[in-house]
């Protein structure tokens, strides 16, 4: 259904968003150490959302903004001039999205993901860089 991309690769590719891989995966018998990024992201969050939970409907200016999921499952959809994209993503799966393209979420099953912003939405001036629509 889409293209991954390795994280240092970023690259068009003729999609709303980047499907990306992480930096580094281990697995042993002990567990697994997933290595998400290496550099480049200001703010880190952990966001959980339970099943049937509607979020975003909102953009960035000036923030690229990297998901990774680490449990659950959901459809999310990105929008741009007049350009809609929808995904299935599930546990494991990490993607980008670029300033000025509409994101949300729909989640099918309580989820837990990690969220990545290369300069930080909280503003200078006290502001978020978040547009609700």
């Amino acid at each position: 259904m889409y293209k991954k991309i390795p994280f240092y690769f970023l690259e068009s590719v003729d999609m709303l968003i980047n499907i990306l891989e992480p930096d580094f995966t281990f697995n042993d018998d002990r567990g697994t150490l997933v290595q998400l990024v290496h550099e480049g992201y200001k703010q880190m969050n952990v966001v959980t959302s339970k099943k049937g939970v509607f979020r975003g409907g909102h953009y960035h200016k000036m923030n690229r903004e990297v998901f990774y999921i680490i449990s659950g499952h959901f459809k999310f959809t990105a929008e741009k001039d007049g350009v809609v994209e929808e995904y299935d993503f599930k546990a494991g799966d990490m993607f980008e999205v670029l300033p000025y393209v509409v994101h949300s979420f729909d989640y099918l099953e309580d989820t837990t993901l990690v969220a990545m912003y290369d300069k930080g939405v909280e503003l200078a001036d006290g502001g978020m860089d978040s547009y609700i629509l």
